[in-house]
C-alpha cells in the first residue's frame, strides 16, 4: 500500500531548479533511499517531505492526508514525522534521559518506562540515562538521537546523513542497528546520503537524482544490476563499461561474444559488467589461453580487494586496451602474466 505519494513535487531557488517533477511512491513500512551527487536535490526534497521547505508546485500526500499542494499546507510540526539529522541535534544541557523524552508530557505515568524501553530499543545502557550528550561517543548521541525521535511513534522516519560523521566501522554497525529498529518498530522510513554502498545495504528501494530530476528508481538490485545510464552505473559502484555491437542475445566487443539480456535493443552500444562479473586465470606457460585473454600491466594491492590492470592488445587497433579489475587479495596474478578473461553473467546493455 503507498503511504507516501510524491508527485510532480518541484522546487526552484530564484533562477536555479533544485527539484525538476519529482514522482515517487513510497510503500508502508518501507525503506527507502535517496542519493545523488552534490546539488542534486535530494537534500531539498527531504526538506519538502518534513515541511521545511515549500514546493513551488505538487503534491505531497502521508497516508491519504495532503501535507502540501492541492490547497494544503500543514506545518512541519503537525506532521507526526521524526527526522534524525547528521550531528543528532541533542540538547547539550539535557541528559540523555530527558533528550529521548523530551516530546514526551513530563507528567506522564509511563514516562520513564517508555524512555527506558526507547533506550533499550537502540541499544544503550540504563546507566547512561544520567549522562550529558558530550559524554557520549558519537554513535551513542547517534542511538539517542533516533531513540528521541521514535519516543512519539512518528507515521515517518527522516534520516538526513546520520551516518557520516562517523568511522567506517562504526557506520556500518550504527546502519544494521537503526535498520533493525525501525523494522522492530514498523516505521517507514527515508534515508538521504551520498554514501551508495549505505544506500543499497539499507534501502528495499533507491530512487537517485541528479540535477534535481529522478533519473531511475527500484530495489536496489535492480538498479545496481540495470543502471538505465553510465552516469547512473558508475555512481552505484565499481562498473567495466565497453564499446560493443549488439545482435538479438549477444554482444560483440573486446572480451568476445557476450550474453545478453532478451529483449535489448540493437546495433551500437554501452555495455556494462560489474566487476565481480570476470574472473582472471593465470595461463599455463606456452599453453594458448581458450577465449579471451589479456596480460597483467599492473597491481594496485589492497588488502583482501586488489585492483588489476589488464591490457589487452588489438589486432585492429594500433593501441592496446586497458581493462581495471577488481580481484580477491589471494587469487591476483602477477604484472607480466598472461591471463584467461571469462565472464559470469549477461552483460547490461545501457539504454542512454
Amino acid at each position: 500500500m503507498t503511504f507516501l505519494t510524491i508527485d510532480a513535487i518541484s522546487k526552484s531557488y530564484g533562477p536555479t531548479p533544485a527539484l525538476d517533477t519529482i514522482d515517487m511512491r513510497i510503500e508502508a513500512g518501507g525503506r527507502t533511499a535517496i542519493v545523488g551527487p552534490s546539488g542534486s536535490g535530494k537534500t531539498t526534497l527531504l526538506r519538502i517531505i518534513a515541511g521545511f521547505e515549500t514546493p513551488d508546485s505538487g503534491a505531497l500526500v502521508l497516508d491519504g492526508r495532503a501535507l502540501a499542494g492541492n490547497g494544503a499546507l500543514v506545518p512541519a510540526h503537525k506532521r507526526g514525522i521524526g527526522i534524525v539529522s547528521q550531528d543528532g541535534a541533542l540538547f547539550p544541557h539535557l541528559t540523555v534521559a530527558d533528550n529521548i523524552g523530551f516530546g514526551l508530557a513530563k507528567k506522564a505515568a509511563d514516562r520513564n518506562q517508555r524512555i527506558a524501553e526507547l533506550m533499550e530499543m537502540v541499544e544503550l545502557d540504563g546507566i547512561m540515562a544520567a549522562r550529558r550528550p558530550h559524554q557520549l561517543s558519537g554513535g551513542q548521541q547517534q542511538r539517542v538521537a533516533l531513540a528521541r525521535a521514535l519516543a512519539l511513534k512518528p507515521r515517518l522516519m527522516l534520516l538526513d546523513e546520520p551516518f557520516s560523521a562517523l568511522d567506517t566501522g562504526l557506520r556500518d554497525t550504527m546502519r544494521r542497528t537503526v535498520a533493525r529498529v525501525l523494522r522492530a518498530a514498523g516505521a517507514t522510513a527515508i534515508l538521504v546520503t551520498h554514501d551508495q554502498a549505505e544506500a543499497l545495504s539499507f534501502a528495499d528501494q533507491v530512487a537517485v537524482l541528479r540535477q534535481g530530476r529522478l533519473v531511475q528508481f527500484g530495489p536496489p538490485r535492480a538498479l545496481y544490476g540495470k543502471p538505465r545510464d553510465r552516469e547512473t552505473a558508475t555512481f552505484l559502484g565499481e562498473a567495466i563499461l565497453l564499446d560493443a555491437d549488439i545482435v538479438p542475445g549477444r554482444a560483440e566487443c573486446i572480451l568476445g561474444s557476450l550474453a545478453v539480456e532478451p529483449g535489448s535493443k540493437t546495433g551500437q552500444a554501452t555495455i556494462m559488467l560489474r566487476p565481480e562479473q570476470i574472473r582472471l586465470t593465470t595461463a599455463v606457460a606456452g599453453s594458448e589461453p581458450d577465449g579471451p585473454c589479456g596480460r597483467i600491466d599492473d597491481v594496485e594491492f589492497g588488502g583482501g580487494d586488489c585492483t588489476v590492470l589488464v591490457r589487452i592488445d588489438r589486432t585492429d587497433r594500433a593501441m592496446p586496451d586497458f581493462l581495471s579489475i577488481k580481484c580477491v587479495g589471494f587469487e591476483i596474478p602477477g604484472p607480466g602474466d598472461l591471463v584467461r578473461i571469462s565472464v559470469h553473467g549477461p552483460a547490461h546493455v545501457l539504454a542512454d
